[in-house]
């Protein structure tokens, strides 16, 4: 299975994007899906979490500014930002999990400016 997001940019402070990441099996298969972030020389942080049945749940850091969705149809999920803000430059990572096993995507960047 591979996971390939795409989407990311640059936009200016308070600006949207919106995020996508394309399964290429069912995303019905994983346990549930997530997006992370990294900035260079830290950790990956996680952003948004979407389980199989369909609840989400998001870091205060994004809360009430990030909505994840899926589309089963699709294979596809997203990740809808809004107000962004210079601190959530990263390149962003889809993830999907099934029975312990993980799968990244490689990641699109998103740039925000000030």
């Amino acid at each position: 299975v591979q996971l390939v997001e795409s989407g990311g940019g640059t936009v200016q402070a308070g600006g949207s994007l919106r995020l996508s990441c394309a399964a290429s099996a069912s995303i019905g298969d994983f346990n549930l899906m997530a997006w992370y972030r990294q900035i260079p020389g830290k950790q990956r942080e996680l952003v948004a979490t979407i389980f199989s049945g369909g609840t989400t749940t998001y870091p205060d850091s994004v809360e009430g500014r990030f909505t994840a969705s899926r589309d089963n149809a699709k294979n596809t999920i997203y990740l809808q930002m809004d107000n962004l803000k210079p601190e959530d430059t990263a390149v962003y990572y889809c993830l999907g999990a099934f029975l312990g096993v993980n799968v990244w995507g490689r990641g699109t960047q998103v740039t925000v400016s000030s």
